[in-house]
């Protein structure tokens, strides 16, 4: 009999997204097959604390699971692969006992920063365990909105002109505006560089909504990126692999608001995902190729969903960004992509850690 491998899972994080991590940790755990691995979970709470969690699956989802009973936890280089250790505090003897146990690999299911940055990739690369995902440098690249722009335009991949402004220069916020204004006509998005799951971004039809727009970004991160509005069908594409990628089948968003922002994402119930989109076969296949493309040219491994912009009008395609970790809740375009493809979200998770496990294995 093969021997269970024993999978880490952690969840919520510091991030802004810290409770939809929450949701798509516990559909991961409910979906890994119980035969082939032992799962152990681990939450990180918004104050940063690793904590050690062994209580129903579904108290994770909810939050619940911080008022259970929990443990420190740490992840450490001293087993045989990789390790957890776990702090029991002896309030009799005084002292702290340690346990070490073995961990085969990790499956970061955080998003946003601390969790998507390349800051948590960062620290399993020194502690040498394999994780599921992008390495250090894709993921703090298809983070930093402007940097993935860059990246993007030397690969000469369609993409919405756009603008930077820095949180020092809002001190002078006439003269921003005036120089957003002389770009772009209205309307246009106001995006904090670092963010995810479209926290922050709004869609300024007038100088007021721009001045507000402005405001709210520059509370997530020092760079705002304003873009053109692209009047674009809402597109993505999955990819999945290492030095050989593939792309899913599409899927399309029809969000219930103006635009797909957060709240449309995880609590408008009125938008709707088309799986696949209704395209043009030339279309979907230049969608494909160039989310793989974005995927090589951002140096990504494992996974990432590519979003792109269709114009109703003129058919072009842009690249709107990438993301090195997608939701994976019940309602998540990732794991759908690749069900209508073919592959189950357990056959899924399969890969995602056999990928891993193949990319430490050549470094």
């Amino acid at each position: 009999m093969t021997q269970k491998l024993t999978v880490c899972v952690l969840f919520g994080g510091q991030s802004s997204e810290h409770e939809v991590s929450r949701v798509s940790a516990a559909s991961v755990i409910n979906n890994l097959d119980k035969e082939k691995y032992d799962i152990v979970t681990i939450g990180i709470t918004k104050s940063g604390k690793w904590l050690l969690f062994q209580g129903p699956v579904e108290k994770i989802a909810t939050g619940e699971w911080e008022n259970g009973r929990v443990v420190k936890a740490m992840i450490t280089p001293d087993a045989t692969i990789g390790g957890i250790v776990r702090l029991d505090e002896d309030e009799e003897r005084q002292e702290t006992i340690a346990t070490i146990g073995r961990i085969d690999v990790v499956f970061p299911v955080l998003h946003g920063l601390y969790g998507e940055d390349g800051t948590i990739q960062g620290l399993l690369e020194i502690a040498k365990i394999p994780y599921v995902g992008t390495g250090v440098l894709a993921s703090s690249l298809a983070m930093d909105k402007i940097y993935a722009k860059h990246i993007f335009k030397a690969n000469k991949i369609p993409q919405a002109d756009w603008e930077v402004v820095f949180k020092n220069e809002l001190d002078a916020m006439d003269e921003v505006v005036k120089r957003i204004e002389n770009k772009f006509s209205y309307p246009c998005f106001i995006k904090p560089s670092n963010a995810g799951s479209s926290v922050g971004i709004t869609k300024a039809h007038n100088r007021a909504e721009l001045e507000e727009g402005l405001k709210l970004a520059v509370q997530h991160d020092r760079k705002i990126l304003i873009e053109e509005f692209i009047n674009g069908r809402e597109v993505e594409c999955a990819v999945l692999g290492n030095e050989d990628p593939k792309a899913s089948v599409l899927g399309e968003i029809i969000p219930g608001k103006e635009f797909y922002d957060y709240d449309a994402k995880y609590n408008d119930e009125t938008s709707q995902l088309i799986i696949p989109a209704e395209l043009p076969e030339d279309t979907a296949k230049k969608i494909r190729e160039y989310a793989i493309k974005a995927f090589k040219a951002l140096d990504c491994t494992g996974l990432s969903r590519v979003d792109f912009f269709v114009h109703k009008e003129t058919g072009e395609v842009y690249i709107n960004e990438v993301n090195t970790m997608p939701g994976f809740t019940n309602i998540s375009m990732y794991p759908k992509l690749w069900q209508a493809t073919g592959l189950s979200y357990s056959e899924l998770l399969d890969r995602l850690i056999a990928l891993a496990i193949e990319k430490n294995k050549q470094e």
